[in-house]
């Protein structure tokens, strides 16, 4: 009897695998993907490492022209947008133009006002967003279902080669400082520069006084030689606030994998960066057929009308980048840096063309949703949505707060 019990559950229990073998499986939908990816980001906070509305905004007429608590068409962030990307801090730009290094310019001016229109813009909308300095902060607005306002100037030359200026930057709530932009400055050399050379004395100790301060060292915009200087001079982690892997789209503005490999131990993130011709090889070696095209057109005499004409025929058979490319360039930073050391950037309303499926903030979830259509865990992919860079950011508060009294 014993002996016909545990064959009749033999049979029964094979019975079952043969009914499941039988049964289809189907793959999840892109529908189910983005339920679970809205699920996960209401849980951990979306960080947005940079989007540059602020200058957007100026451009536009300034403070009082945006409305930003109803949809802007025009503009690729507004809150109703923010909400449904479930975006829970975001980095703001205070870009300051090259152009002010020039004679009779004040970059510092711009960039005070640039922090001006931020804050002004958290204070208007404060039953959406919230100030923030510290990772604590964010976490904090989290709970309260608030986007976290964090400010990045972008562009060193912002501080006007006075350490003090950076100081007193930071007491204002500046988070982050790209060291250049476009230009190369004294003390650190821009990623369009061919100079053989990188930080120099001043630009390390520019470095310095920002880990003592506890203001993150964005290494967007700089050459390779900046990035090493600067990696290897800071006491905590460094930033890529908006850039991509060079691997996979060859533009000076990517991150080598020689410089990806430094990561890890410096514990900082590359937060990858949506512009099309840092994500997409063929984008970007379009533009450079284009720019030739132009200057051939130019050469020739060409008259303008016709040479408007030209270049619009080109551009409309331009290749377009895509979210699966944007999650090709996480997927790589993941592979050689790790998967601790990736994040998001995407330079929304700084960017003029955006991949397709990621017009606007308010489809990040797609993004993450792609992600886990690859096989990404729910922790692994909460690291790169905002864990990460919380991280990173409570690092630079304990290496500032050790190096505080020097």
């Amino acid at each position: 009897m014993e002996g016909w019990n545990v064959g009749r559950s033999g049979r029964g229990a094979w019975v079952v695998m043969v009914v499941l073998s039988i049964i289809p499986t189907f793959p999840l939908s892109a529908q189910d993907y983005r339920a679970q990816a809205l699920r996960i980001l209401h849980t951990v906070p979306l960080i947005d490492g940079h989007n540059d509305i602020p200058d957007a905004i100026r451009e536009r007429g300034g403070f009082d022209s945006v409305n930003f608590a109803v949809n802007q068409p025009k503009l690729m962030t507004d809150i109703p947008r923010l909400r449904s990307g479930a975006v829970g801090g975001q980095f703001w730009a205070a870009y300051v133009p090259v152009t002010t290094m020039d004679s009779g310019s004040h970059p510092a001016v711009y960039a005070l006002e640039q922090i001006d229109l931020i804050r002004r813009l958290c204070t208007r909308y404060g039953s959406a967003l919230a100030m923030a300095t510290t990772a604590a902060d964010v976490a904090r607005n989290f709970a309260a279902r608030k986007v976290s306002c964090l400010i990045g100037i972008e562009g060193g030359h912002a501080i006007e080669n006075s350490l003090g200026a950076l100081r007193m930057f930071s007491r204002l709530g500046v988070r982050y400082m790209t060291l250049t932009h476009w230009r190369s400055l004294d003390w650190a050399v821009a990623s369009t520069d061919s100079a053989r050379r990188g930080l120099s004395e001043f630009g390390k100790q520019v470095v310095l006084e920002m880990n003592r301060v506890g203001m993150l060292v964005d290494l967007s915009h700089v050459n390779d030689m900046t990035m090493s200087d600067a990696i290897h001079a800071s006491k905590a982690p460094v930033i890529f606030s908006h850039s991509s892997a060079r691997a996979l789209t060859n533009h000076a503005r990517d991150v080598p994998d020689s410089i990806l490999r430094l990561v890890p131990a410096n514990g900082g993130i590359v937060m990858v960066n949506f512009n099309p011709g840092f994500v997409s090889e063929a984008v970007r070696a379009y533009g450079d057929t284009m720019a030739e095209r132009a200057r051939l057109l130019r050469a020739a005499g060409t008259d303008s009308v016709a040479r408007v004409d030209s270049m619009r025929a080109w551009e409309s058979r331009a290749p377009h980048a895509t979210l699966e490319q944007v999650a090709d360039h996480i997927d790589h930073i993941r592979q050689v840096a790790g998967v601790d050391h990736v994040g998001i950037g995407s330079d929304f309303d700084g960017i003029t063309e955006v991949p397709d499926r990621l017009e606007d903030v308010s489809k990040f979830p797609d993004l993450i949703a792609e992600l886990l259509r690859r096989g990404w865990t729910e922790a692994d992919v909460k690291k790169v949505a905002g864990l990460n860079i919380l991280r990173v950011m409570r690092d630079a508060e304990r290496v500032a707060a050790g190096m505080r009294g020097r």
